[in-house]
């Protein structure tokens, strides 16, 4: 008989005990009914080079958790009506512009007190401007909230707000001196009609069916395959006319949805979701840098603060237009004040352009990452104080 020494790769051991790090922590937390992001931020901060250095490889956890929003967008394109959320379009179009320019306003209203430039006053703007997708899906989800009227209307702010990511990267793009080429300013077009077009697609046919539907029926294994293919298939094709990766899963599972074959596809993808969503809130405590967060405690806590008082503030005002009841417009802008994953990518644009230094960059990288960490105890506070429950929000 022949011995083989088998090799264990290092980080396959360390995903084990991340794993045995998160139920530890996950059932302490459960104790005092937290989600589980705030499990996966607290995990992340554990573990990462700012905790105990177990684990110092922040670019992989930062690629595999990215997969985690794009199968939460696919996810959620199932799970939507998409004429319910159409007939919103007034909420999502109008609501994310409004939210947008009053951001602006008011940053350049404290710029007179900070003496930011222009160019800053914009940043800053588009940063706080921007919710998570990835927190608001998971509390609508945990608490069976994404059908009703405030779910839809924060989904489509968030959806309004994915497109809308793409002309705030090119106008920051400008004010850094970096000019788009016209290629890629004719792919984005392309892009748009295309979604555009498969939307009126998808809502004039109302039910789309697969190629050989029933022999996938009857395979788990190619359905795993099938389905991987369609959201990431999407997602790359988004990614290639320079939209967003997450819009295009989001499509592809409107069109899941459409083809009645939500079931298998949830069956097949589900475990990978819980696996990278939790990924992503631990990329997101990784980066919360414990020094940093110490010498500027006073700064952040502050910046904190004002995010979600400012957001809470103009989010109610904007809801309220539309909705004409205070509970759901109140619940709606908690649900929103957070600043969101997105706007990781804003700050690092305006950081690589010129546009802050170093130390505003790591301010807006930790009040970005705990406003994430904090949001469902906010979202929770603003729940029990406005006694808002599920019977009052249908």
């Amino acid at each position: 008989m022949i011995f083989t020494s088998i090799h264990i790769d290092p980080l396959f051991s360390k995903f084990v005990i991340l794993s045995c790090i998160i139920i530890v922590v996950g059932f302490l937390l459960r104790l005092f009914k937290q989600p589980s992001m705030i499990t996966y931020i607290i995990v992340g901060v554990l573990v990462g080079p700012w905790g105990l250095s177990f684990i110092t490889d922040e670019a992989l956890i930062s690629n595999l958790g990215s997969l985690g929003l794009v199968l939460l967008l696919f996810f959620i394109g199932m799970e939507i009506h998409l004429p319910k959320l159409i007939d919103n379009w007034k909420v999502s179009v109008v609501g994310t512009f409004m939210q947008v320019i009053i951001s602006l306003l008011v940053i350049w209203l404290m710029s007179f007190y900070f003496g930011w430039s222009t160019n800053q006053i914009i940043m800053i703007g588009f940063v706080i401007s921007l919710s998570s997708t990835a927190v608001i899906v998971k509390v609508l989800q945990e608490r069976e909230e994404l059908n009703t009227k405030a779910g839809q209307y924060a989904l489509g702010i968030l959806i309004a707000q994915d497109i809308l990511i793409v002309p705030m990267l090119i106008i920051l793009g400008y004010l850094g001196g970096h000019r788009p080429e016209k290629s890629e300013l004719i792919k984005q077009i392309i892009g748009g009609i295309l979604i555009v077009g498969m939307i009126i697609y998808i809502l004039k046919k109302k039910e789309i069916r697969l190629p050989f539907q029933v022999a996938i029926f009857k395979d788990h294994e190619m359905q795993v395959f099938i389905a991987f293919s369609l959201c990431f298939g999407f997602s790359a094709l988004s990614a290639y006319f320079h939209l967003s990766a997450a819009l295009g899963a989001f499509i592809a599972g409107i069109l899941i949805s459409s083809t009645k074959s939500t079931k298998w596809v949830h069956d097949s993808l589900s475990a990978f979701k819980v696996l990278f969503v939790a990924l992503f809130f631990v990329s997101v405590g990784m980066i919360i840098d414990l020094n940093f967060l110490k010498e500027n405690l006073l700064t952040v806590v502050s910046l904190i603060l004002v995010v979600f008082i400012l957001n809470s503030i103009i989010n109610t005002i904007i809801i309220k237009v539309f909705c004409k009841d205070w509970k759901t417009s109140l619940y709606v802008s908690a649900l929103l004040s957070q600043i969101g994953e997105f706007s990781f990518i804003i700050g690092a644009t305006g950081y690589q352009s010129g546009i802050i230094q170093d130390y505003a960059y790591q301010l807006i990288i930790s009040t970005i990452a705990l406003t994430l960490l904090l949001s469902p105890l906010w979202i929770s506070l603003t729940r029990k104080i406005t006694d808002y429950n599920n019977s009052s929000a249908n």
